[in-house]
């Protein structure tokens, strides 16, 4: 496939991708379970491993159907771009700078808001760290609005083809930061997303949650304050395990929880629409919040019934 090709179904890079993504597998399985120089948690374990591969086979599969409503959405905007930015060298580098910026604010939102989280979490919710684990991810994504993170690019002009090209470009070059196998980059550490960035943010100890968000330059959690360093021994996964390999339970647990507790009985409006929109924890906490509340009531009312009866007695 030449490169216009590619440009014209830019849908299929992953797949192009597909073999240097195996072969590192293949490297990084053998220095862990034949050389034993990597962690254990950084080991192939063949349920997780079909998990993983799982997920991104169903992944795949709904981009493909999502792909051509999201591209007829953007073409429709894209009659509405401010400029006609004609691609090359320079608008290249452009667009993906635009795009990894664009990236940082979708990740945070997935983080910060719980119905982008619902879709984000099948990716976290592992325990281990290695490069299958970049296949952990969720058919949910276009449900929980992804694709409106891109929209701007679209509509200040830049061919749809190309956003979703740049998009899927970050997407795979991500690919190479979930791994153990490399412990620092040096100066690079400063501009780039690394191994080192990416395994904190996928730590659940205290200080790591909610922190490096970058897809290709970690400058943007330097400006915006959500950088940490990799100090700690990482603690991988979520601080709600779903303890599954079956893919639908790591997908859908989420969304089931959410959804369980926004129609629970007691809510305002206002808390339901906190349940599916506030942060995670914050979002969890409207409903404990509503049934101390309501325990708390009753046990007024029991202790105001208690007291009538005393006095009922005393008369």
């Amino acid at each position: 496939m030449d490169f216009n090709s590619l440009i014209a179904h830019p849908e299929v890079l992953l797949l192009v991708l597909a073999p240097i993504f195996f072969v590192c597998i293949l490297l990084e399985w053998y220095m862990g379970d034949r050389q034993n120089r990597l962690p254990l948690n950084a080991r192939y374990r063949l349920p997780e491993v079909l998990c993983n591969f799982g997920l991104a086979a169903m992944h795949q599969l709904t981009d493909i159907v999502t792909g051509l409503l999201i591209a007829k959405l953007y073409l429709m905007f894209f009659g509405w771009r401010l400029f006609d930015i004609e691609m090359n060298a320079a608008t290249f580098i452009v667009l993906m700078v635009a795009q990894d910026f664009c990236y940082y604010w979708f990740h945070r939102a997935s983080h910060r808001i719980r119905w982008m989280w619902a879709a984000h979490v099948a990716h976290h919710s592992s325990e281990n760290m290695n490069f299958s684990t970049a296949f952990r991810q969720s058919l949910m994504y276009p449900m929980a609005g992804m694709w409106i993170f891109w929209l701007p690019l679209v509509i200040v002009g830049f061919d749809p083809n190309w956003v979703v090209f740049v998009v899927l470009l970050n997407l795979g070059l991500q690919f190479f930061v979930h791994t153990q196998a490399v412990k620092s980059l040096g100066i690079l550490e400063w501009v780039i997303n690394t191994p080192s960035h990416h395994r904190v943010h996928h730590g659940r100890n205290p200080q790591y949650i909610d922190k490096n968000y970058a897809g290709i330059l970690i400058i943007w959690d330097r400006m915006f304050g959500t950088y940490e360093k990799e100090v700690e021994t990482v603690e991988y996964g979520i601080t709600k395990p779903i303890n599954s390999f079956n893919p639908l339970v790591v997908t859908f647990s989420e969304w089931r929880d959410m959804f369980k507790e926004a129609i629970s009985a007691n809510l305002s409006p206002k808390q339901r629409f906190r349940v599916l929109f506030d942060p995670p924890a914050s979002a969890t906490a409207q409903v404990g919040e509503q049934n101390s509340t309501v325990q708390d009531v009753e046990e007024k009312h029991e202790k105001h019934e208690k007291h009538e009866k005393q006095v009922a007695e005393i008369k």
